[in-house]
């Protein structure tokens, strides 16, 4: 009988998840694992821990979540903690595996780890299977190589929206043969290092981890109130849950795909309309899909100061009590400090906001701004490693943004998305 490990990461979900599809459609036996890897739960260069509170406990929720529904298959999750490497190549000897099916991995430290366990593997007679799960767009369905890629987004989008198409899903299956598998055991949060993050009732929306809980989101958001056919007017609200879709939690850790949202909206579409708004999820879903084969392209080249144009960037400073003072709230300018205050309290800041606090550290502070991407690692629940890192480099002027380094006038944008201060009471005046 054959043995296969599906090694669960960030496609913490079983529908449209090809690694699943693929391990159950070849094998007799398979073993679903995750693993909390010690190195996601250290602090990087710039002092920061690699995962803040918010999103851990978004992940708990979310492996909760994911082996309940492998447990309706006749599966269940297998944790694993520590080296994934030892730990992996030790389940597979242990099961007598022949293949572990995983997400393909583009960025650096998560490549680093595919390489080595690829080759662990293979000395005990193990196969290491990828799939790309994390992309709208498949990398062979491009109109041109990786290394072809354009370096300005409007050139990749109009050739990709032109030339290439959206696959269908991959439907859960039915089924997945597993041995007993013991009840779910999660770390607490003490055993990462954390601890369990504080409620604040002035947070925009209560995320709730899983693939069952972005559905939910999923429908609300289209079927229930159809915000989505006014997505392009209200998108760069600050107050409320629905200004926004809100989906980007659950799409960073792979609870849901961007092709099960472009499927959903294309069933919205025929239903209640296409119109401009509709048009732009997709439009983010491309940009989304762009950070991620642009770090495939450059590989860690992102990471560095001089980002993808190895050029010196605007500012090389560390000044840690301006940064302790932009960390915490206390510029000074109260737009800034609301962000900051809200991304603090919950884990959360809309796009709007983190234009201008990142705008803010750049060009008014004259900060590292591999410093505020760090922090953001830190504290956002929908961080991945592609968008928030394409992200900064792009404002600070040293990634794909054709026009160069970008400066928001923070006092002139709190006036026109705050008119009537209702953002900044909600964050400052409590």
């Amino acid at each position: 009988m054959s043995t296969s490990i599906v090694w669960f990461k960030n496609d913490l979900r079983l529908n449209d998840n090809e690694t699943f599809f693929r391990a159950i459609a070849n094998s007799d036996v398979v073993l679903p694992v995750y693993c909390f890897e010690d190195k996601h739960y250290k602090t990087s260069e710039f002092g920061f821990a690699r995962t803040g509170n918010f999103r851990a406990q978004f992940l708990l929720e979310s492996l909760q979540n994911l082996d309940s529904q492998l447990r309706i298959l006749g599966s269940g999750l297998i944790i694993l903690t520590g080296d994934a490497i030892k730990e992996l190549t030790t389940v597979a000897s242990r099961f007598g595996a022949q293949t572990v099916y995983a997400m393909e991995e583009v960025a650096g430290f998560e490549k680093n780890t595919q390489q080595q366990l690829d080759k662990k593997l293979k000395e005990i007679g193990c196969v290491l299977e990828t799939f790309r799960t994390d992309t709208l767009y498949q990398e062979a369905d491009l109109p041109f190589a990786i290394k072809d890629i354009p370096e300005v987004f409007t050139v990749f989008r109009k050739k990709v929206e032109k030339e290439a198409a959206i696959r269908p899903i991959f439907n859960t299956p039915i089924q997945a043969n597993s041995p007993e598998i013991k009840s779910l055991e999660l770390p607490a949060f003490g055993q990462l290092a954390l601890s369990e993050p504080n409620i604040d009732i002035r947070r925009a929306i209560s995320f709730t981890g899983g693939a069952n809980e972005g559905h939910k989101r999923l429908q609300h958001y289209f079927s229930e109130i159809g915000a989505i056919s006014t997505y392009k007017e209200t998108r760069n609200g600050l107050v409320g849950a629905d200004y926004s879709t809100k989906f980007s939690p659950w799409l960073a850790n792979g609870s849901l795909s961007s092709r099960e949202i472009y499927h959903e909206l294309k069933k919205y579409e025929a239903t209640f309309g296409a119109n401009e708004s509709t048009y732009w999820l997709t439009f983010e879903l491309l940009w989304r899909d762009y950070f991620r084969f642009i770090m495939q392209k450059h590989g860690n080249k992102l990471f560095l100061q001089g980002g993808i144009k190895s050029k010196t960037a605007h500012s090389q400073l560390h000044d840690p009590a301006k940064l302790s003072r932009w960390v915490n709230g206390q510029t000074g300018v109260d737009f800034v400090d609301a962000n900051m205050l809200e991304l603090k309290h919950s884990g959360f800041m809309s796009n709007r906001g983190r234009q201008n606090v990142a705008s803010y550290l750049i060009n008014d502070l004259q900060i590292d701004w591999r410093y505020g991407a760090a922090y953001f690692e830190q504290q956002l629940i929908d961080y991945d490693v592609f968008s928030n890192w394409g992200n900064w480099s792009y404002l600070a002027g040293v990634g794909n943004d054709p026009r160069g380094q970008r400066y928001f006038n923070v006092e002139k944008q709190a006036e026109y998305y705050d008119a009537d201060r209702s953002y900044r009471s909600l964050w400052l005046d409590q």
